[in-house]
Order: structure tokens, then C-alpha cells, then sequence
């Protein structure tokens, strides 16, 4: 909470809070009893095929609102990278959502994810849809985002909720409006595959933005996140909900982070990411099946730090693992320069190894060995 506030504003905060989270008990309580069983689950899984996909934004955006927003949204672009990955056998994709596009116009968001799932369905490609995110820059704003910082990773994403309004719980009912009003748009369509409520939601980018997270971040989400998925339920989704895990010790349900555990606890399919190399992969998928549900990968793939398709695809599918590589095609969003381009950045200099994406902005694969792979894994040949 920001600690500016005077102590009646601080008291009328943490009155609202308790209002909304008491408002919203009956709705968590009912929303629980209709997380899917195990068998449940696994029956959905059996009738998928192998999720293979990437973490999507156009090249043409730096972020998700410059994706989403009316005078950037970018139809033939996303046509034409989908298309590209459907040539490689892929079938997900994941992609960001924001709470900030709904507050602004419900409707026309509406529409651009219609017509995004449009385009994506003519490619035999089922979306993972995130909700929020905990990751980069804690201040979004709406309008043109600034150009991509010269030699740095990812240098223009930002945080879904911002930073203001996590710290102000009189703000929460804007991002249950957001909750409701997306899901149940879309509750029962067959062209998504599954819904990710909160991306890496304990992260605190110490690395990067640290300075300008709220100083309880950690707190507030693990008071959200159960709220999330209570809100989600309110719609009746007929595709999965879930949240990945992504740091900590998996062992139990006892050794796992707080939030690891709600992740766990309250998702209908296991998702969780891993940029390690493949024994450590592997080792994680192994801990996961401990709870017998499916399980997708949705962030892995770094090539500079041990995580390639070449060694962690085939590990997915032996497993049938999921498996959702982050990045399709090099763009705005600087995703092949590496995480330590924050403290070095590569302006003078190009890194030795892209570290993710798939494509150059014209559709030539970074290395043809790796689309090679892919497709032949995808296509069972």
C-alpha cells in the first residue's frame, strides 16, 4: 500500500478490500466445487491434440496494448506469422490479454479478439489467452507506446494490472468488470484452448523494474489470484483454467511457494515454465505428474542458456507435455536479445546466439534445423 496515503484512506482501503472479498466468498466457495476433477481434466486432454505452440505477439508491437489497441491492432501481420507457424506444425498460441483495452472499450476489444480468433482458427490454431501479468514494466498506459530501447530485451512490456491499481483495492471491481466481461465472452468458444489468469504472478522484476513495484506485491496477488479464478468460474468456461508455475521447490504441495500453491490448488490443467536444460525440464515434468493432471509447458526455449527445441521438444513430447516456446517472429519487442541486455545493452554488438523466437521478420527461420525439428515432431513423422 502506498504509504503516502493517510491512515483514514489506508483504513477505507482495507474496508473496500474486505467488502469485495467478502462480496465475492459465496462466488469462490460455489467456484471451487466446479473445478474440474482429475478425470474431468484428463478426458478434455485425450481429445487434444499435442499442444505445440509459441508466446505470440506480431512483430509489428512492442507489447500487448499496441497488439490489441484500434490504431495498431495489425490483422494482416498476425495472418501472415500465424501462417507461418502453421507450416511448422504448430496448433496454441499464447497470448496476452490487458485489463486496461477492456476498460477502455469493451466492445471494440470484444470484436479485435474475434477477429483474432478468426484468423488464428484458419491457421488450425487454438489460442491460450493470459489475463494478467506480473512481468516488466509496472506503469502501462494506454495511446502510442514508445519506440523499443536499442539493444534491449523486451524493453516495452507491461504489467496487467498496473502497479496503481494493485496498491488500491477501491480499483478491483474494474478488473473483476475485466474477468467476467472477457471470459464470458468467450466461455464456450471452441477456438480457444484454455485460459492463463496470471503470468508469473510473484514476480518482482528485480532485475529491471524492481523500483517501482508496490513493496507488498507479493502479498496482494496471493490475496487476487484465488479471487481470479473465482471470477472466472462465475462464467462457466468450457476450456480449462490455469496459471504457471515458475520458480521454487515443486517436491510437494508443502515445499512449494505460497502462490505456487494456489496455482496448483486451484487450476484444471497444470501449466509451469522452464528455461533450463532439458535434464531440469524434465526433472520439473516428472515432479508435476505427481498431481495427475495435464500439464503444458508455456514459456521454455532460450537458446544461450541451455533450453533449445533440439533437446527439450522431444522430452515434451515423450511426456505429452504440452510445449509453448516463447517468441514466434523477431519485432518490436527485442525478445531474441538476451535478459542480460538490462544491464549490457547490445547496441554496438549483436549477441553471439538469438536468445528465443523462431523467424526474421520476413519468415526465414532463424536456424532451418529447428523448424525442421518441430515439424517433424508435430507431424508424429
Amino acid at each position: 500500500m502506498n504509504q503516502s496515503f493517510c491512515k483514514p484512506r489506508r483504513w477505507l482501503s482495507v474496508l473496500v478490500l474486505l467488502t469485495i472479498v467478502s462480496g465475492l466468498h459465496a462466488q469462490q466457495t460455489q467456484a471451487n466445487q466446479e473445478r474440474w476433477t482429475e478425470a474431468q481434466a484428463n478426458a478434455w486432454y485425450g481429445q487434444q491434440p499435442w499442444p505445440v505452440g509459441a508466446d505470440f505477439l506480431p512483430s509489428t508491437a512492442i507489447n500487448e496494448l499496441e497488439m490489441w489497441q484500434a490504431d495498431t491492432f495489425d490483422p494482416a501481420t498476425i495472418d501472415r506469422e500465424l501462417g507461418w507457424a502453421q507450416a511448422i506444425g504448430m496448433n496454441t498460441m499464447r497470448v496476452f490479454l490487458h485489463n486496461l483495452l477492456w476498460e477502455q472499450d469493451p466492445k471494440g476489444f470484444t470484436q479485435r479478439i474475434d477477429t483474432f480468433l478468426a484468423i488464428a482458427a484458419r491457421h488450425h490454431i487454438r489460442p491460450v489467452f493470459v489475463l494478467f501479468d506480473s512481468c516488466w514494466d509496472p506503469h502501462p498506459k494506454l495511446g502510442p507506446q514508445h519506440p523499443p530501447i536499442p539493444g534491449v530485451h523486451n524493453s516495452g512490456w507491461v504489467q496487467a494490472p498496473g502497479a496503481e491499481v494493485l496498491s488500491d483495492p477501491a480499483q478491483y471491481p474494474r478488473l473483476e468488470s475485466y474477468v467476467k466481461g472477457v471470459v464470458g465472452a468467450f466461455a464456450n468458444d471452441p477456438r480457444i484452448l484454455a485460459w492463463d489468469l496470471w503470468n508469473e504472478p510473484d514476480n518482482g522484476n528485480a532485475d529491471s523494474y524492481a523500483h517501482g513495484e508496490p513493496k507488498n506485491k507479493n502479498e496482494i496477488i496471493i490475496g487476487l489470484l484465488p479471487q481470479v479464478y473465482a471470477l472466472a468460474r462465475t462464467a462457466h468456461p468450457s476450456q480449462p483454467l490455469t496459471s504457471g508455475l515458475w520458480h521454487g521447490d515443486w517436491t510437494s504441495l508443502s515445499t512449494m511457494p505460497p502462490l505456487a500453491r494456489i496455482q496448483i490448488e486451484q487450476s484444471d490443467i497444470i501449466s509451469f515454465h522452464n528455461y533450463g536444460w532439458p535434464e531440469d525440464f524434465e526433472q520439473h515434468v516428472k515432479l508435476l505428474e505427481q498431481f495427475h493432471r495435464p500439464i503444458i509447458c508455456t514459456e521454455y526455449m532460450a537458446r544461450n542458456i541451455g533450453s533449445t527445441f533440439d533437446t527439450i521438444l522431444p522430452i515434451a513430447k515423450q511426456h505429452r507435455v504440452g510445449a509453448i516456446n516463447w517468441g514466434l517472429v523477431a519485432g518490436k519487442s527485442q525478445t531474441w536479445i538476451p535478459w542480460d541486455s538490462w544491464q549490457r545493452p547490445y547496441v554496438t554488438d549483436q549477441p553471439m546466439v538469438w536468445q528465443h523466437d523462431i523467424f526474421h521478420p520476413d519468415g526465414t527461420p532463424y536456424r532451418q534445423r529447428e523448424v525442421d525439428i518441430i515439424r517433424s515432431l508435430t507431424s508424429g513423422k
